[in-house]
């Protein structure tokens, strides 16, 4: 299936440059949120390049904090990014090597829309924390606070109409706080909150926001790159001309994602 190829996230430089470098500000406001005791035992499903998980290492004194990709790239680029304290492992976030009750937190950023059974993601959360353990994620908001994706997709979809299939805002319905509320409820979590995060995405000019489409790494890289010459060089000067831009040239967005978190309950209601 097209959506699938082009979701596909493998190499972590490019992932780097396109998204780490947000995410790694999103990962370090959503650790403070969740405002964790040290000495806990972490579980990072779907780390990528060890954003969250390396935040946790450096902010938690975790007693232990391991990383799960199924991309064994992004497990490499892990590792070499993140402290020595933290492990990796290349491993599907839908069924986790791990056995039931041994962690004290269960987290996940930027990956839930991407699984194709996200609330079988969260329930394998739940087994894996122990009664009272704290299971949490967040998403980036496709519908309107992701504003350069905003502005991107406007752009493509006003160069071909067709684009609108491929369009996060679009695809992935769940990155909003009531279908996330639902799914941490469903779960049978408690105390379930959800809140936004927002983060400041300045690109230094045009080149720092355009190029990072070009590496074919998740939905809209791929759609770049699956694009005919000319029509991607329509879309680049589409996207130039309609990307508010300072006058130094350098563009000042903002970026949200929604974070939730519940706890498990410390004995069975049944």
């Amino acid at each position: 299936m097209k959506e699938q190829r082009f979701d596909l996230w493998a190499a972590g430089d490019a992932y780097e440059r396109y998204m780490g470098r947000w995410s790694r500000l999103v990962a370090d406001e959503f650790v403070a949120w969740l405002d964790c005791a040290d000495s806990l035992r972490w579980l990072d499903v779907g780390c990528g390049t060890a954003a969250l998980t390396a935040t946790v290492a450096a902010r938690c004194r975790p007693r232990m904090v391991v990383g799960l990709d199924r991309s064994a790239g992004f497990v490499i680029t892990a590792r070499a990014a993140a402290p020595a304290s933290a492990c990796f492992v290349v491993a599907d976030g839908l069924s986790l090597p791990v056995r039931d009750a041994v962690c004290d937190v269960a987290v996940s950023g930027l990956v839930l829309n991407f699984l194709p059974a996200p609330g079988a993601a969260v329930a394998e959360a739940f087994r894996v924390v122990g009664p009272g353990g704290l299971v949490a994620a967040y998403v980036w908001d496709y519908v309107e606070g992701m504003a350069f994706l905003r502005h991107f997709w406007d752009a493509a979809i006003a160069v071909d109409p067709a684009a609108s299939a491929m369009d996060e805002g679009r695809r992935f319905p769940m990155c909003r706080p009531e279908p996330l509320r639902a799914l941490w409820t469903e779960a049978g979590l408690m105390d379930v909150t959800v809140t936004p995060i927002e983060v400041a995405t300045v690109f230094s000019g045009f080149a720092d926001l355009w190029e990072p489409f070009m590496a074919g790494q998740g939905p809209a890289p791929g759609y770049v790159a699956d694009l005919a010459p000319l029509t991607r060089d329509r879309l680049r000067d589409t996207l130039r001309d309609t990307v508010p831009t300072r006058p130094d040239g350098s563009i000042a967005l903002t970026a949200r994602a929604w974070a939730v978190q519940g706890r498990k309950p410390v004995r069975d209601r049944t």
